[in-house]
């Protein structure tokens, strides 16, 4: 007799400990493309079932999900170190955003629309498109894995879910709660693979004749691999990318208010937060006097096991991580800029770090961290706050701090970014809100009424009555 192979797996080594936390099974191609097939088989049934069903199940998994807090913030951090306070929150805003799309089950509508042939009836209806192919990463595990399934099944689809590589056991976790809330069986299909294979198993599943949308959270350099596959194949993608914050603060801002601010929006889960802030844009009259604020909020800060509740800082995603974001301070230090708190690399661990004088000839002007780490940028006028902001590829959130309401609105719409906020951070993220970027941050929309048009066809249906007047 042969000798058994041993099926293939994904392991995740943990941040905290360095050793296997989560082994799941692996899949293969023709185990990818049975996935898609289960959707596809279970998209009948499921598109037909009535909106009042699909509310109840997306509901009792909003319940099941605040039940089962504790073993979402046990997984977490072992998986990817995240703090107790940013799994509470992930659990919280991911139970919110299936109560939403609950909510939004009776709301996908069409309209009438005035035809010009006698005796018409036009329509424009929305119905749903198929099978989903849905794409979560890591830093916010439970919010975009929901995000990315809830609206989609609100709507009539089914999803092909690929999990990531570096939270699957917390991705499996969500997946079980659509389970036992009663979705049937397919109507949520699981795709785990090794590392190495990332790309192919995105590949097969995009090119699957039943795919019929995509939507993906990550990194940009990943967003556009998945929108040139897409594109290949005709298959729309919806893509939120990466962000390049920047948190404008002129020179009649509440500052007590923009440092409380500006600290969340940087170090909150280690900076490894699409929105975080990563620029702070600040006028020279009043700089000085903000980041003195600024480093008074940093010094409380508490780094350590997340697993303590009363830490705020855990360890970034990996020791790789932590080396490349120190590689970018230490390149701005070494070209001028001053180093005005933290700096300091362990392991996993990163201290957070502000630094004052950051110019374009320094890597971190540009490129997104993804880190505990924020850069003062000063500006003389409102024109080039405007300048520097948008000096970027990224164009994802935003915030301006200032008393004078109007004056800041103006310079809001100024902004080439897809959010921002007044007098609060550069995080926030509410279920019924449009969410998504411009430039290279992505494009598409989740959320709200946004979201049923992301993950809808909108059709045009006509009902004649008498006879039309062709022409031969």
């Amino acid at each position: 007799m042969g000798q058994a192979v041993e099926a293939p797996h994904l392991e995740r080594v943990g941040p905290l400990t360095g050793t296997v936390v989560t082994r799941v099974h692996a899949s293969n191609i023709p185990e990818a493309r049975h996935a898609a097939n289960r959707a596809a088989a279970a998209f009948p049934q499921w598109s037909a079932t009535s909106p009042s069903d699909r509310r109840a199940i997306l509901n009792r998994a909003a319940d099941l999900l605040l039940a089962r807090t504790e073993i979402f913030v046990a997984k977490i951090a072992e998986e990817t170190g995240g703090t107790r306070a940013w799994s509470e929150l992930n659990c919280r805003l991911g139970a919110s955003i299936l109560r939403e799309a609950a909510a939004l089950t009776t709301q996908v509508a069409g309209e009438t629309i005035p035809a010009d042939r006698p005796g018409s009836f036009a329509m424009a209806l929305r119905q749903p498109c198929g099978v989903v192919l849905s794409l979560a990463p890591w830093n916010a595990p439970v919010v975009l894995s929901v995000r990315s399934i809830a609206m989609p099944l609100a709507c009539g689809n089914t999803v092909v879910f690929k999990a990531s590589e570096l939270c699957p056991g917390t991705h499996a976790l969500v997946c079980d709660i659509f389970a036992d809330a009663g979705l049937p069986e397919g109507a949520i299909a699981v795709v785990h693979n090794q590392e190495d294979r990332a790309q192919e198993i995105v590949e097969v599943l995009i090119a699957h004749p039943a795919v019929r949308r995509v939507n993906f959270t990550g990194s940009t350099r990943s967003g556009r691999i998945i929108a040139e596959i897409a594109a290949r194949h005709l298959t729309p993608a919806l893509l939120e990318l990466g962000g390049k914050a920047p948190l404008i603060v002129l020179d009649d801002a509440d500052l007590d208010e923009a440092a409380r601010a500006a600290a969340f929006g940087t170090f909150f889960n280690q900076g490894q937060i699409c929105m975080s802030t990563e620029r702070l844009v600040v006028q020279e009259t009043v700089a000085d006097a903000f980041l003195e604020r600024l480093k008074a909020q940093v010094r409380r800060l508490r780094l350590g096991d997340p697993r303590d509740g009363a830490n705020e800082i855990g360890p970034m995603i990996s020791e790789q991580a932590a080396e490349r974001v120190k590689a970018l301070i230490d390149d701005a230090v070494q070209k001028g800029a001053r180093l005005v708190v933290g700096g300091e690399q362990r392991s996993v661990w990163l201290d957070a770090t502000v630094l004052d004088g950051v110019t374009p000839n320094m890597r971190l002007y540009y490129e997104e961290s993804f880190g505990p780490v924020a850069s003062l940028i000063r500006f003389s006028d409102v024109d080039e706050a405007v300048s520097i902001a948008n000096d970027t590829e990224y164009g994802l959130s935003a915030a301006v701090f200032g008393r004078d309401v109007t004056r800041a609105l103006s310079l809001a719409q100024r902004l080439e970014t897809g959010i921002c906020h007044i007098n609060s951070a550069t995080i926030h993220d509410e279920p019924q809100m449009p969410f998504g970027g411009v430039k290279s941050s992505g494009h598409g929309r989740f959320g709200g009424r946004a979201g049923i048009d992301a993950f809808t066809e909108l059709r045009w249906i006509t009902i004649q009555s008498g006879q039309p007047d062709y022409p031969i």
